[in-house]
C-alpha cells in the first residue's frame, strides 16, 4: 500500500481523502498507459497498412463525427458528478434522468452527423458509411452515465476495468483485421464494437457493486434542472470540438485526405499524453469542491499548485519533442509520413495550454461560471477557424498546427484576462507559465538548506 512507502506513508496516513484521490488518479493513469501503449502500437500498424490516404479518410470521419458529439453528451458529465457528490441519496433519479437525456441527444447527434456528411461529401459512399458508423457510437455512449457514479465516489477503477476490457478485445480484433488485410470499413465497425462492449462492461461493473439500472427513473423536473445547468457546456463542448477537430476537417476539404493522414499521424503523438492533465484534474475535481467549503485561501493555493504542475509538465514534454520528433515519426510511421515530424514539433506546444485549460475547468465549475466556459471556447473556435482559412492554404498542415496553438492559448488562458471575474485565474495561469511558483518554492527550499549558498539571503 502507498501508506507503507517510507517518507510518503506518514504524510498520507491521516489523509484518507487524499489517499482516495491518489488511488483514483493511479487507476486513470493505468487506463491511459495501457491505451497509449497498446493503442499506439495498433494505430501505427493501421497507419502503415492503410497509408496516408485511407488513414486520412478514417481520421476525417472520426474528426467530423466528433464535431457533433456535444449534442450526444449534452455537457452533463461534470453536472451529474457534482450533483451525485452533493446528493448521493438521489442517485437513481439523477442517473435515470441523465440517461434519458443522453439517449435523446445520441439519436439527435446521429441524424445531424449523417445528414451533414451527405451534404458536404455528396456521392462519397465510403465516407458516408464511415461517418455513420462513427456516429452510431453516440447511442451506446449514453450508458457512460454509470461512469459518473464511479467518478463521484472516486472509484474510477471500475470504469477502467470496463473500458480496458473492451479496448483490449477490440485491439486483438484489429490485429486480426490487419493480418487478414481487411478493408477500411472493417476498422470503422471495430471502433463501434469497442464502444458497445465498453457500455456492456460498465453495466456489469455497476451490477457487481450491487446496484441495479432498473432502479433508475426519469424525472422531467430533474432532467430540466440538469439541462438548465449544462446548456452553456453543450455549446462550449461543441466549440471545443471545433477548435480541436476542425483543423482535420478543413485540411480534408482544402488539401485532400492524404494531408489529413499526415496531420493526424502527428496529432496522434502530440495528444497521446493529454490523459495526464485530464486524469489529474478529473481526480482532484471533487476534492477542489470540498476544499472551497473549508478555506478560500487553501482552495486557491491548491489551484495554483495544480496550474504549476501542469504548466511544467507541458513545457517539459514540448521541449523534449523539439529534439526527437523526426526520430519518433520515422521510427513509428516510416518514411511515408516524414512530413508529420514538422507538424509534431509545432503542435506539441498546444499541450501546455490544454493542461491549463483543463485545470481552469474545475475552477469555472466550482464558481458556477459555466457561461464563461462557453464564451472562452467560442473565442477559441472562432480564432481557429479564421486562422485556418489563411494558414492551411499558405502553410499546409503546419499552418493548422500553428492555428491550434494560438486558439488554445486564447481560449484557455488569455480569455481570462478580459473579465474581472476571471482575471484572478489568469494571473495564476501566467505565474504557472513563468514557473513562478516552482522558482519560489525552490528558493525557499534552498534558503532553508544549511549548506546552500542561498541560505544567506
Amino acid at each position: 500500500m502507498i501508506t507503507d512507502i517510507p517518507f510518503i506513508g506518514p504524510h498520507l496516513a491521516n489523509r484518507p481523502n487524499f489517499q482516495k484521490v491518489i488511488a483514483n488518479t493511479g487507476w486513470l493513469f493505468a487506463d491511459r498507459i495501457v491505451r497509449m501503449g497498446v493503442g499506439l502500437f495498433v494505430v501505427v500498424w493501421m497507419a502503415r497498412y492503410l497509408g496516408p490516404q485511407q488513414f486520412g479518410l478514417l481520421n476525417f470521419a472520426a474528426a467530423f463525427t466528433a464535431l457533433f458529439g456535444a449534442f450526444a453528451t449534452l455537457g452533463l458529465d461534470k453536472i451529474v458528478v457534482r450533483d451525485l457528490v452533493k446528493h448521493p441519496e438521489r442517485r437513481d433519479v439523477l442517473l435515470g434522468s441523465a440517461l434519458g437525456l443522453k439517449l435523446a441527444g445520441g439519436f439527435l447527434a446521429l441524424l445531424i452527423t449523417g445528414t451533414a456528411i451527405a451534404l458536404i461529401r455528396p456521392g462519397e459512399t465510403l465516407m458516408c458509411w464511415l461517418v455513420w458508423l462513427c456516429a452510431a457510437g453516440f447511442i451506446f455512449q449514453s450508458l457512460n452515465v454509470i461512469d459518473f457514479y464511479f467518478q463521484a465516489h472516486v472509484q474510477s477503477k471500475y470504469a477502467v476495468y470496463a473500458a480496458n476490457a473492451a479496448f483490449l478485445l477490440i485491439a486483438l480484433l484489429k490485429v486480426a483485421l490487419l493480418l487478414g488485410r481487411a478493408p477500411l470499413i472493417a476498422f470503422a465497425w471495430a471502433g463501434l464494437a469497442e464502444i458497445a462492449l465498453a457500455s456492456l462492461f460498465l453495466m456489469a461493473a455497476y451490477r457487481f457493486n450491487h446496484m441495479r439500472i432498473r432502479a433508475w427513473r426519469f424525472d422531467k423536473s430533474v432532467a430540466f434542472d440538469q439541462l438548465k445547468d449544462s446548456w452553456p457546456l453543450i455549446f462550449s463542448i461543441f466549440a471545443v470540438m471545433i477548435y480541436m477537430r476542425i483543423d482535420q476537417v478543413m485540411i480534408g476539404q482544402m488539401l485532400g485526405d492524404h494531408q489529413v493522414g499526415i496531420y493526424s499521424a502527428a496529432v496522434r503523438i502530440s495528444e497521446a499524453w493529454y490523459f495526464i492533465p485530464m486524469a489529474i484534474a478529473g481526480s482532484v475535481f471533487p476534492t477542489i469542491i470540498h476544499t472551497k467549503t473549508q478555506s478560500e485561501a487553501l482552495y486557491y493555493q491548491r489551484l495554483q499548485k495544480l496550474f504549476d504542475m501542469l504548466a511544467l509538465l507541458g513545457l517539459s514534454v514540448a521541449a523534449v519533442m523539439i529534439f526527437s520528433s523526426s526520430y519518433i515519426v520515422q521510427m513509428l510511421y516510416g518514411a511515408t509520413y516524414a512530413a508529420a515530424a514538422d507538424v509534431l514539433t509545432i503542435h506539441i506546444w498546444a499541450g501546455v495550454f490544454v493542461g491549463l485549460g483543463v485545470a481552469a475547468g474545475g475552477w469555472f465549475m466550482a464558481e458556477n461560471l459555466q457561461k464563461y466556459t462557453l464564451y472562452r471556447t467560442c473565442l477559441g473556435a472562432a480564432t481557429n477557424i479564421v486562422l485556418n482559412l489563411y494558414m492551411i492554404p499558405a502553410y499546409g498542415p503546419k499552418g493548422a498546427a500553428i492555428s491550434t496553438i494560438i486558439s488554445q492559448g486564447c481560449a484557455s488562458v488569455f480569455f481570462n484576462a478580459l473579465s474581472s471575474k476571471t482575471r484572478p485565474i489568469f494571473i495564476y495561469q501566467i505565474k504557472s507559465l513563468l514557473l513562478y511558483g516552482l522558482v519560489l518554492r525552490l528558493y525557499f527550499f534552498c534558503k532553508k538548506a544549511t549548506r546552500c549558498p542561498l541560505s544567506s539571503f
